[in-house]
């Protein structure tokens, strides 16, 4: 099957899901292919797989949106992997997946895989594979196993990310003031963040997460502070090499109201393009 097919969009309960927009997208897409071939031009696709586990963020519903408006369409292949709902430990179609996949994105929290994923992730990772990983990704694998057919991987944070979750400040909004995010100056000509106005800023509703203690090659793109709380700064994104040879980014932003925000958009799209090694992605045109 054709990885852009609307059936390589996977369920929550690992059964195809087809999405009428979707169909639309490919075909156009694939009419486009099929002229370049015609003529003798091939075309590169990064194959990204999504692997999606976790209650708080709603990224179930947003990633494959992200996927759909904002890689697809520019010759990205996507296969979305959601956590089996009767349990949530278990990742159909994961092991299979990363064997052909050039850049992982991840959104899963507090998860402990079934030990032929775990050891498929980790043979992904261990042969350089990119990874983007979404917010709670910083702790994903860090829930405890409860029985020996499981395992978990509590450093993934420090041995994939190249920096230390040690939890998050209690702002959340409306109660509590939101996050502010501001580039890094040093980074403002990175691809990742070039198309960009060098001084933006904005705010986000997601409370700010505390990201302590960077490896060495840990490259800080974009800083958080609690609104009107400058003395209270945190990393919210940044690239690193990992020990594995992988590219990685990461950022704390994630959650739905980010989502709807197209600068953060705009920086997640290049972050993929950056991570599979490829050029950065036409900018989103903002309003």
């Amino acid at each position: 099957m054709n990885a852009l097919h609307p059936a390589r969009f996977i369920s929550s309960h690992g059964q195809p899901r087809i999405y009428v927009v979707l169909l639309a997208v490919c075909l156009a897409i694939q009419v486009h292919s099929s002229v370049l071939h015609a003529i003798g031009i091939e075309i590169f696709r990064s194959r990204v797989v999504f692997m999606i586990g976790e209650d708080e963020y709603r990224t179930a519903q947003t990633l494959p949106e992200f996927a759909r408006d904002q890689l697809i369409p520019y010759h990205f292949d996507c296969l979305i992997i959601h956590a089996n709902h009767s349990d949530p430990n278990d990742f159909p179609g994961l092991t299979g997946a990363l064997e052909k996949a050039d850049l992982l994105v991840l959104s899963v929290r507090r998860r402990t895989l079934k030990i032929d994923q775990m050891r498929s992730l980790q043979s992904f990772l261990h042969r350089g594979g990119a990874l983007v990983g979404i917010r709670t990704a910083s702790h994903a694998f860090g829930k405890v196993p409860t029985d020996e057919d499981h395992l978990q991987w509590d450093d993934f944070d420090r041995d994939v990310l190249g920096m230390d979750y040690e939890g998050h400040y209690n702002n959340k909004p409306p109660l509590d003031p939101p996050t502010s995010i501001s580039i890094h100056p040093f980074w403002k000509d990175h691809c990742i963040l070039k198309s960009l106005p060098s001084t933006l800023a904005f705010s986000s509703s997601a409370h700010l997460y505390k990201n302590r203690r960077p490896a060495d090659g840990v490259s800080i793109l974009i800083s958080g502070n609690i609104q009107n709380n400058p003395d209270i700064s945190e990393p919210v994104a940044w690239i690193y090499r990992n020990s594995f040879g992988g590219n990685v980014f990461y950022t704390s932003l994630g959650n739905p109201d980010d989502f709807q925000n197209p600068y953060f958009l705009n920086i997640l799209q290049n972050a993929v393009a950056w991570a599979a090694g490829v050029p950065p992605q036409h900018p989103i045109f903002l309003d």
